[in-house]
């Protein structure tokens, strides 16, 4: 007998990847539970599935840097933060946060089907007592038009969001003259795409096209250092707010035209911002 749930949860992570550098993702979450009935008819009552599941997602790997430590150009150290994961390929970067702020994985590569079998695992050996197997799948949201990954950290938010390296893939939607712009969305997406998002005033330093961020937080002291080419800075907080705003002011001083910007952070949330290139902010 196997009880499924669709669609349970959602998990925000970013990633490191040989090939494409800092990686922001969101997936969609669904399970199957294997087992056998209780003398109730159930094999796992569904009030209690999600926040059983959800409650070991949000403790581990959900909000954190996935480094997978046998990947090249990557090593892994002890620092006055906590840990230090220092890359060379296919950039230098630099990370430094409490060790909450990491998910470490001895493999080559991270990858939805390895993250899901190690997070079956992990469940299966939780599970209640008439439950033989957890199986997770983690799968990227459908999305049929533009899409971006990014990688920030909030220092100011009381939860996961203040770790430094974590990341989304959104949606983005751009209004003009009371209609979508599908050729808009493409171009700034592409432009977003896997950039780290950071506030001006975390900047700690910026010479020789290398910047370093950094912010003391609830949960400890966090760094990171990347090419600048990589980064994007806001003059505020990175939220999902002060990012539809910062992107409507761009895409309508450039375009000359007053914009609607729908951001997602992750899957189906986020915020909607207008600009008017005619109207002072």
């Amino acid at each position: 007998m196997a009880l499924f749930v669709n669609q349970l949860t959602h998990i925000d992570v970013s990633l490191w990847c040989s090939k494409r550098g800092l990686v922001g993702c969101s997936w969609q979450v669904d399970a199957v539970l294997d087992g056998e009935l209780g003398e109730d008819g159930m094999l796992f009552d569904f009030g209690e599935v999600k926040p059983w599941i959800k409650r070991t997602l949000d403790a581990g790997l959900d909000h954190t840097l996935l480094v997978p430590t046998e990947a090249p150009g990557i090593s892994i150290s002890e620092c006055a933060e906590g840990i230090r994961v220092h890359t060379t390929t296919p950039y230098a970067m630099e990370v430094r946060g409490p060790k909450e702020a990491f998910t470490l994985l001895p493999w080559t590569a991270i990858t939805t089907d390895s993250v899901a079998a190690h997070l079956s695992h992990q469940l299966t050996t939780q599970r209640p007592t008439n439950v033989h197997r957890v199986t997770l799948t983690l799968n990227d949201e459908e999305i049929t038009g533009a899409a971006y990954g990014y990688s920030h950290g909030l220092k100011r938010h009381i939860g996961n969001c203040q770790r430094i390296a974590h990341g989304h893939r959104s949606r983005l939607y751009i209004w003009q003259h009371d209609a979508r712009q599908p050729q808009l969305e493409q171009q700034w997406s592409e432009w977003l795409d896997n950039r780290y998002l950071l506030e001006q005033a975390d900047i700690a330093t910026q010479h020789d096209d290398v910047l370093t961020c950094r912010y003391h937080a609830a949960q400890g002291d966090f760094a990171i250092t990347l090419p600048q080419q990589q980064c994007e800075v806001l003059p505020g907080p990175t939220t999902v707010e002060n990012i539809a705003l910062w992107l409507a002011q761009k895409v309508a001083i450039a375009s000359g035209t007053a914009t609607r910007v729908q951001a997602f952070e992750g899957v189906n949330k986020g915020a909607i911002a207008t600009y008017s290139p005619d109207v002072a902010p």
